[in-house]
């Protein structure tokens, strides 16, 4: 056939993307996109308990957070060693990403919101004395940020790897002492002047700032759980052994950073 007169030559869209599954017979090797995510085993993951319609979705919100906790618990990790080794702007590129990751986890509630009373009574029984107060990956964000309670680490429920997982983060330093290093490395800058001025540009108190953030976006998802969890089952006691609502109304208070936060009203 004449080149002039042959039609446009078509390309498989799925060829362009990066992402997308090729015939392993083609090449022999290359993995699939749900090879790559092991969808297989991923979408296995969410028990099957009970018939009743809003289970998966509880347990499918629950198993995302997890999956973030594990990635913010890496930037943090992240974020602390890069205030160690005085390199700022890695430690502000992790602690952004923290941050919006946090939004995500806020803005998640949403998705548990539409879960009524009811349903939910009807779900509870299958929970068992299971909790969200056991999670440990959520403790060690805590211990990571500077909260630290042995209390946690002596809970009779913890198997023995996250038993040891938690006397490590007890044991570790925080991000606040890495922040702490990092100002002496920097001749422990005055940072209630930097606050003070009109147009603060400073490395350190941009690193103090995110710290903030994420001290701040932390509480506005511990504060969103609060009302959902209101919402779902009002003043009742919570599973594992928790009094529900109430318990995490006490927690609201709890601050990453109180130094930082102090220094608003020295100023």
């Amino acid at each position: 056939m004449n080149s002039s007169t042959a039609g446009p030559e078509t390309t498989d869209p799925l060829s362009m993307c990066p992402l997308a599954g090729r015939d392993p017979e083609q090449d022999g090797s290359s993995p699939s996109y749900g090879d790559l995510l092991r969808l297989d085993d991923l979408l296995g993951l969410p028990p099957k308990h009970t018939d009743l319609h809003d289970e998966e979705l509880f347990y499918v919100a629950h198993m995302v957070y997890e999956l973030w906790f594990k990635v913010v618990l890496d930037e943090l990790e992240r974020a602390r060693d890069a205030m160690f080794a005085d390199d700022p702007p890695r430690v502000l590129y992790s602690l952004r990403r923290v941050g919006v990751i946090e939004r995500v986890l806020a803005g998640q509630v949403d998705v548990l919101r539409t879960i009524s009373p009811g349903s939910f009574a009807l779900l509870r029984p299958s929970l068992y004395q299971a909790s969200g107060i056991q999670s440990v990956q959520f403790r060690e964000i805590e211990f990571l940020s500077g909260l630290k309670d042995r209390r946690y680490v002596e809970r009779g429920d913890l198997s023995v790897p996250e038993r040891t997982r938690l006397r490590r983060r007890l044991a570790e330093q925080s991000l606040y002492e890495a922040f702490l290093t990092l100002c002496e490395k920097r001749g422990e800058p005055d940072l209630i002047e930097l606050l003070r001025a009109e147009t603060p540009d400073s490395e350190i108190l941009a690193v103090a700032e995110a710290l903030l953030d994420h001290d701040e976006l932390f509480s506005t998802w511990r504060a969103r759980h609060v009302l959902m969890v209101e919402r779902v089952i009002g003043a009742k006691a919570g599973t594992g052994g928790s009094s529900g609502a109430e318990y995490l109304r006490s927690t609201l208070e709890k601050r990453f950073f109180p130094e930082l936060w102090e220094l608003r009203t020295r100023l």
